[in-house]
């Protein structure tokens, strides 16, 4: 049996890339799965359709994240699909790279909707749904929290602000048994790191360059990662950023290469500075 067997897990933004990725390692690891999309149901059910061929669980539901409305619909589906929740991912993300002056009200108002008040929504409604044990959060957000590029200063804000929701949070729940965590990845490659023509580019270059495994990650690579905190392995864990490919928890080790946006780890009450 997988180290998630018997668990159900929500993930939001699931219809591709990373978010694709996490929904199909979950399953993997003996979840049902609830693949949640925005618009693109073709991809959500191609998802749904890869963890049913390898004997999995899932169902695709659509929801907007940053309506309170579609929120309860995506977990009252989930409920009676498969009668209860352990975990819940927020990989549902926006974005649009422009310069300062290129940034509107709207642009503004659509990145943080969707990446900040949406996980406050679904994590609102998470904590309705788990179960006397607690449950994991895990949120999922990037390395341009702390490595703002230019023309990023609206979606940098809402990565930040998206940890600092981890951060409050954690404290928040933990004595309800229920542990926050952020994932904040690197550059993967997704299909819209496709579509945005960075595949190729110097920008990759300056990235990988920043990189001591010298690649771009896959969505493989952080779907390992959400499966270790969805799982009791991470029972301990609350509060924490994993950054790019840099540091990954196996167990009860601690793998650390050189990130100095990665600073602190807790660890039950315990707090380990890593690299600085």
């Amino acid at each position: 049996m997988g180290e998630l067997t018997g668990k159900v897990a929500i993930v939001t933004g699931a219809s591709k890339g990373i978010g694709a990725g996490i929904a199909k390692g979950l399953a993997e690891a003996g979840a049902a799965v609830v693949v949640n999309y925005a618009s693109s149901r073709a991809g959500a059910d191609r998802v749904v359709s890869e963890i049913v061929d390898q004997g999995g669980r899932a169902i695709a539901v659509q929801g907007d994240v940053a309506r309170a409305a579609d929120v309860r619909r995506l977990f009252e589906e989930t409920r009676k699909a498969f009668g209860s929740l352990d975990v819940q991912v927020n990989n549902a993300g926006v974005f649009q790279f422009e310069p300062l002056e290129a940034v509107t009200e709207d642009e503004f108002h659509r990145e943080f909707n969707t990446n900040v008040l949406g996980p406050i929504l679904t994590i609102q409604e998470a904590v309705k749904h788990f179960g006397p044990h607690g449950g994991s959060v895990i949120n999922i957000s990037s390395v341009a929290s702390t490595r703002a590029t230019p023309n990023s200063v609206v979606y940098s804000a809402t990565k930040e602000a998206l940890e600092a929701i981890t951060r409050g949070l954690a404290m928040e729940l933990g004595p309800r048994k229920i542990r926050v965590n952020t994932i904040a990845p690197g550059g993967v490659e997704t299909e819209g790191v496709h579509q945005a023509g960075i595949v190729g580019s110097d920008f990759q270059k300056q990235m990988v360059s920043q990189t001591p495994l010298g690649r771009f990650g896959q969505p493989e690579d952080v779907a390992r990662v959400a499966v270790f905190l969805a799982s009791e392995e991470s029972g301990w864990i609350y509060r924490r950023t994993d950054c790019g490919l840099r540091r990954l928890a196996i167990g009860r080790a601690e793998l650390s290469g050189r990130d100095p946006t990665c600073r602190t780890i807790r660890w039950g009450r315990s707090v380990t500075l890593i690299d600085r």
